[in-house]
C-alpha cells in the first residue's frame, strides 16, 4: 500500500477514535506516577504542591485554546465527530486558524502535557511528546487530506502561510463570527471535568502511597473535581434538553 493511503487509512483510524486512545497515554502515566512514588513515598512539600499548580497552567493554556478556537466557528466545523467523521461545512481561515491550521490538536497537547509533566518523569515526559507527535501527524495527515479534497485550491493557499502546529501570533485575523458561549460550554464541558478529574486522581493516589490509606483527603483537588463534575452534569443535562443549541453554532 502507498505511504499516502497507509498514512491516511491510519489517519482516519486515530481521528476516528481520538477521544479514547489518549486513554493509554493516561494509564502509562498513572502506572509511572505510581511507581515513582513507591520509590519515593515521602509526603508531598510545598515544592510539590507549585509544580502541580504549574501543570495545572499548561493544562488549563490548553483548554483556552479550545475555547478560543471553538467559540469562534461555525456549525459542523471543528467539532468531535466522532461518530460522523470528518465533517467541514465551510473552511476556518480567521481567529485561531489564522495562526496556526490545528489549533484543537495544540490545545489537546498541552491539555494532556500537563498531566504527563505530573508524573515528574523527565523520560516519560520526553516519550509522550514523541508519541503525541506520532499520534497526531496521522491525524493531521487525514485531515488536511480531506480538506483538501474538499476546499481545493483555497485551502492549499491558506495552509501555504499558516504553519501547522506552532503559531504565528503576528498573522492573526480578526474572526469572522462573534465568540459563542453556548457552544463553548457544549463543547468544552467534558476538557474541563477531565482535567480536574485527573488532577485529582493522580493527587489520591499519591496521598493512599504515602499515608498508606485510601481515604480520601479533602483539599483544593477534591473541591475542583467535585465542582467541575458538578458542573458538567448540569450542562450535559442543559444540552440535552438543546437549551445550549445556537442557531448557526
Amino acid at each position: 500500500m502507498a505511504l499516502y493511503n497507509e498514512f491516511k487509512k491510519q489517519g482516519d483510524f486515530l481521528f476516528k477514535n481520538r477521544s479514547y486512545l489518549p486513554l493509554i497515554f493516561l494509564l502509562i502515566g498513572l502506572s509511572v506516577h505510581i511507581y515513582s512514588k513507591f520509590q519515593n513515598p515521602a509526603i508531598e512539600s510545598a515544592i510539590d504542591e507549585y509544580y502541580e499548580f504549574i501543570c495545572l497552567g499548561v493544562s488549563l493554556m490548553g483548554l483556552l485554546i479550545r475555547v478560543l478556537t471553538v467559540g469562534f466557528t461555525p456549525k459542523n466545523t471543528s467539532g468531535r465527530n466522532t461518530k460522523m467523521g470528518q465533517v467541514a461545512d465551510e473552511l476556518n481561515t480567521t481567529g485561531m486558524y489564522s495562526v496556526i491550521r490545528h489549533p484543537l490538536y495544540l490545545g489537546n497537547f498541552l491539555m494532556w502535557l500537563g498531566v504527563a509533566m505530573l508524573t515528574a518523569n523527565l523520560w516519560f515526559i520526553i516519550s509522550f511528546i514523541f508519541l503525541f507527535w506520532l499520534y497526531y501527524e496521522r491525524i493531521m495527515y487525514a485531515e488536511e487530506s480531506f480538506l483538501i479534497e474538499k476546499f481545493g485550491n483555497e485551502y492549499l493557499k491558506w495552509s501555504s502561510h499558516t504553519p501547522p502546529f506552532i503559531p504565528a501570533f503576528k498573522k492573526v485575523i480578526r474572526p469572522n463570527y462573534p465568540f459563542s458561549v453556548m457552544k463553548v460550554l457544549k463543547k468544552e464541558k467534558n476538557g474541563l471535568a477531565a482535567i480536574f478529574l485527573l488532577f485529582w486522581l493522580f493527587e489520591w493516589f499519591e496521598c493512599i502511597i504515602a499515608y498508606t490509606s485510601s481515604l480520601l483527603i479533602i483539599d483544593f483537588w477534591f473541591y475542583a473535581a467535585i465542582s467541575s463534575s458538578v458542573l458538567y452534569l448540569i450542562l450535559k443535562i442543559l444540552k440535552k434538553k438543546k437549551r445550549l443549541d445556537e442557531i448557526g453554532r
